[in-house]
């Protein structure tokens, strides 16, 4: 069986602010077992596990959508160290096969796409921008309903442009995704489920968002497959 290189859940924060927009990938070899029954990732002796942190989210029904826009949360991607929050995304995604023009712009590069699995090479920026979004692993729109409006902008804010929220993905996907919770919408990946239902419950336990009951039961039925997977940044 052909060996596939694959995504595995390790991400270290460079620094001890979780809102680093530097993150490291560990990369391992995968014989072809799927990683939706097995624990992917593994955290440090400290990391609080993924369904413990579920345990502990708020359950309650959706609030109304009503007044919902993106500009309740923000402009349009923040300049930080001088770039586009949208570029230091692609960036960290694409690791050292990142090309970057100007000290900032990626103009090529290669990743391993975690929504669905498949090796993507981008020779130019258009082919990144026709290719590439910039996901809310949450959903803005989702965020909205368990809890955000009930914020003030500044939090809405940081929940927009958080790099835990932020995953460079195929714009395809995305647009299947929309802004679907994990009740209605998994990767097709299944090597990835484990860590994308980490992810969103370490954004909602950042910031107090809640969940409902038929979410709670997805992000539980993903997680009796990899027990041990830690949260993020949590």
């Amino acid at each position: 069986m052909a060996v596939i290189t694959a995504f595995i859940g390790v991400v270290v924060w460079l620094f001890a602010n979780s809102e680093s927009y530097e993150t490291v990938f560990v990369r391992a070899e995968n014989d072809g077992e799927d990683y939706a029954a097995v624990a992917v990732s593994e955290g440090g002796e400290n990391a609080r596990l993924a369904v413990e942190v579920l345990a502990e989210l708020e359950v309650k029904g959706r609030a109304p959508k009503t007044g919902y826009t993106r500009e309740e949360f923000y402009g349009g991607w923040p300049t930080v160290e001088g770039c586009s929050l949208r570029q230091k995304i692609i960036r960290r995604e694409f690791g050292e096969t990142a090309v970057i023009l100007d000290g900032c712009n990626v103009v090529a590069g290669e990743f391993d796409e975690p929504y669905t699995g498949a090796h993507m090479v981008f020779n130019n920026r258009e082919e990144i921008g026709k290719g590439i979004q910039i996901d809310h692993v949450v959903a803005l729109s989702d965020a909205w309903q368990k809890g955000a409006q009930y914020m003030s902008y500044e939090v809405r804010n940081a929940i927009a442009t958080d790099p835990l929220n932020l995953l460079a993905v195929d714009g395809s996907a995305n647009n299947q995704k929309s802004d679907g919770d994990a009740a209605t919408w998994l990767p097709s990946n299944k090597k990835f489920r484990c860590q994308y239902v980490a992810r969103q419950i370490s954004v909602k336990y950042k910031y107090k968002l809640w969940v409902t009951e038929a979410e709670k039961e997805a992000m539980g039925r993903v997680l009796l497959n990899c027990p041990k997977e830690p949260v993020i940044g949590v």
